[in-house]
């Protein structure tokens, strides 16, 4: 007896039927999430932790407002939770009447539905974060053309790592950072430790806001805010309280030291490449934000997004 055999047509079907299951699994998350243009029409959910997480239902942040203007329009990330946007708004407003800041430069939030970006960050996948450049909005607008070319304005000294050439820092910069880090929902904001540094010799005794200005790598053309997981969202990983005090001591005093920048070790043979963070790596319900709405997937039989919970009253 003959064996049974499959028709080629057949094969050639079922390939074809399992591909694009077979390339999500094998391509990264970041390609995945920065191919999709619009967001996911879902209601609006911050899933995951800031640098392993999506979001569902992301607002746009207009390009051009009274007060702001958003940077590098290509890439596609000028997207967020509804509350990241409205804080954007709202401080772009403050600024300007409380402080005299001629207004925002608004650098990257987010992708469409979130997740890993190809180039960048590591952060920005949940709809909380957003960066502002140090340098003030010009009394005109910028073409495309400027925004994509145009470079954040460096405050360090070339060639180190937190001495800064205070002949670039703005005027206003100060009171500018103390605005953004004034309102209940911002959890912290990242700036090199050079700027945290003049932040505490020029804050006076009101230093209570200093504790939200956390030194870090880089950061020294923008600050970084990161708001908190909105209150009652199942789903949404906080990260750790900032430490007590306003960070202006021995926490300090270390990123201004060597320790930091002191380059790692020479390995003995080259590493092997990172890791790439896969679909899979990311929050279950990520899989129906990267899918839903769309034509050109089938529907994949993912968790459904988490309900929200009612809000603390504690």
């Amino acid at each position: 007896m003959r064996p049974a055999t499959i028709p080629a047509l057949t094969i050639a079907a079922l390939l074809v039927a399992v591909s694009p299951a077979a390339a999500a699994d094998e391509t990264p998350a970041k390609i995945l999430f920065s191919k999709v243009d619009d967001p996911a029409p879902l209601a609006a959910r911050s899933i995951g932790f800031y640098s392993r997480g999506c979001v569902a239902g992301a607002k746009a942040l207009a390009v051009d407002g009274p007060e702001w203007q958003a940077m590098r329009l290509s890439r596609n990330r000028y997207w967020g939770m509804p509350e990241l946007v409205a804080y954007i708004e709202q401080l772009a407003k403050d600024a300007r009447t409380l402080d005299g800041w001629p207004g925002l430069l608004v650098g990257d939030l987010g992708q469409p539905r979130g997740g890993p970006s190809p180039t960048g960050h590591a952060s920005h996948q949940t709809g909380l974060d957003v960066d502002i450049w140090f340098e003030p909005m010009p009394d005109y607008r910028l073409s495309a053309d400027q925004r994509e070319k145009r470079s954040a304005l460096s405050v360090l000294v070339p060639g180190t790592h937190v001495e800064l050439d205070m002949k670039k820092w703005p005027e206003g910069l100060e009171r500018l950072i103390k605005r953004a880090a004034s309102y209940e929902e911002v959890e912290r904001i990242f700036v090199n430790p050079g700027v945290k540094k003049v932040l505490c010799e020029r804050a006076g005794d009101d230093r209570a806001w200093l504790r939200k200005v956390r030194p870090w790598y880089k950061h020294d053309d923008h600050l970084h805010v990161r708001l908190r997981c909105p209150p009652g969202m199942q789903g949404c990983r906080a990260q750790d309280a900032v430490p007590a005090g306003d960070g202006c001591g021995d926490n300090l005093a270390y990123w201004l030291g060597p320790e930091p920048w002191k380059p790692p070790p020479k390995p003995k043979k080259p590493p092997p490449p990172p890791k790439e963070i896969m679909l899979a790596d990311l929050p279950a319900a990520c899989t129906e934000v990267l899918n839903a709405g769309r034509s050109d997937v089938a529907s994949p039989n993912a968790p459904p997004l988490p309900p929200v919970r009612p809000a603390s009253t504690n």
